[in-house]
């Protein structure tokens, strides 16, 4: 069980007041807030051992690349990956997807078609359909029912021989959903083995135990800033065979083996696919978010997201007219709830909120067709980590009630 008191006093964010109101951060599907000991990591590199990676051969630059590279280990050891090089590092995990869309072979694709479920972030669904509308080739939609389920039978009609793609979100950052990844998979490539799978996790690494071994997907995606890391900085996992048939994403310095005037050979993956200098600070800041979370332990975090879900669901039942979206039980969905208040715009709850330094999402959530399937013009959207009190709802549901009253 987490000791949140503590856990609290990490984070100095959380001490700022604003015309005399504590924050109550509910954004975390976001980005996360950062503890002290990621600050403290990204600020010794900048002020101890501040130099480029690879290049140099004087002790600063090897510092930097040992501190770099050994992120690379840490995080294939967080989500179970066989080898450290399967481990891209990217600016974020819109650009883990755009990276495999980007270098994937065209002329394996045009007979093909794409698949993606109804709940995808906009990170997931737009690179596909653009593809799908570049190539000429179908784009088809996995839709859920009214409390987020995917129909594993549906799966039957939707993957084919020609399907070359299958794209789904872990969690789903409206419905908060946990998807059944594993068996999923294991259906998509029952139906089809040579359809690709590439899962968004950005709402599940920070959140849960994740084994990518087990889920046997072919591309996983996450994002530094949603898991106390800095922003700035993406990972993109594969299956080693997979990554070594992508072309380069981008060209220039390091993902280079050797350049002549009449060609030039890439380096075997990660390293093909990260061209130029990256963001270095906030990889070695990764490293500090890996290391705070694993002493916490992620069945300890999940745990408390659940108490946390389940007290917030319970309480915004005894708000007058609000509605959840998604499913009912804590333990069926991560730390984020959607809803809406009968007569009240899910800006103007936001807003209201706002005037006590409450923070939650109002609008899409970069899900629009999913707001459009449902028939939600908008949603308001709290979500919760590890720092979430009890506290913090009770005052999230006063907000509520305030709103409600304004409006209502």
């Amino acid at each position: 069980m987490l000791d949140v008191k503590a856990i609290r006093k990490d984070f100095p964010i959380l001490f700022r007041r604003i015309n005399n109101k504590p924050l109550v951060y509910l954004d975390s599907a976001a980005t996360s807030l950062k503890p002290q000991i990621v600050i403290n990591k990204i600020n010794g590199y900048y002020l101890k051992y501040t130099a480029n990676i690879f290049r140099g051969i004087y002790t600063l630059s090897e510092e930097a690349t040992f501190e770099y590279e050994n992120v690379r280990e840490k995080v294939a050891s967080f989500i179970n990956a066989s080898n450290k090089d399967e481990i891209v590092f990217t600016r974020n995990t819109t650009e883990s997807i755009n990276l495999v869309m980007y270098s994937i072979s065209r002329a394996l694709l045009h007979t093909g078609e794409f698949v993606a479920t109804i709940m995808e972030h906009h990170s997931n669904f737009v690179p596909w359909q653009q593809l799908a509308k570049e190539l000429g080739i179908p784009f088809k939609i996995w839709n859920c029912d009214s409390n987020g389920t995917l129909p594993l039978k549906n799966l039957d009609s939707l993957i084919i021989s020609k399907t070359k793609l299958f794209a789904v979100t872990a969690v789903s950052n409206v419905l908060g959903v946990i998807n059944p990844i594993k068996e999923i998979v294991s259906n998509v490539k029952r139906l089809n083995p040579n359809c690709l799978v590439l899962v968004d996790a950005a709402q599940a690494v920070p959140h849960m135990n994740i084994d990518v071994q087990a889920w046997n997907a072919d591309f996983v995606a996450f994002s530094s800033h949603k898991m106390l890391g800095p922003t700035g900085v993406g990972v993109l996992w594969g299956k080693m065979n997979e990554l070594e048939k992508l072309s380069p994403y981008q060209y220039g310095g390091e993902m280079i083996e050797e350049v002549h005037v009449d060609k030039t050979i890439f380096k075997k993956p990660p390293h093909k696919f990260e061209a130029g200098t990256p963001h270095i600070a906030g990889v070695i800041g990764l490293g500090a978010a890996i290391d705070y979370l694993q002493v916490l332990g992620m069945s300890a975090v999940r745990q408390h997201e659940i108490e946390i879900t389940d007290y917030a669901l319970k309480a915004l039942t005894r708000v007058v007219g609000v509605a959840v979206c998604g499913p009912t039980r804590a333990s069926d969905r991560g730390g984020v709830i959607a809803f809406t208040i009968k007569g009240v715009h899910a800006h103007d709850i936001a807003q209201v909120l706002n005037e006590d330094n409450i923070c939650i999402r109002a609008g899409h959530h970069c899900a629009m067709p999913l707001h459009e399937y449902l028939r939600f013009p908008a949603t308001a959207r709290a979500s919760f980590y590890i720092y979430t009190t009890k506290d913090d709802i009770d005052v999230l549901i006063d907000g509520l009630e305030k709103a409600n009253k304004l409006f209502n």
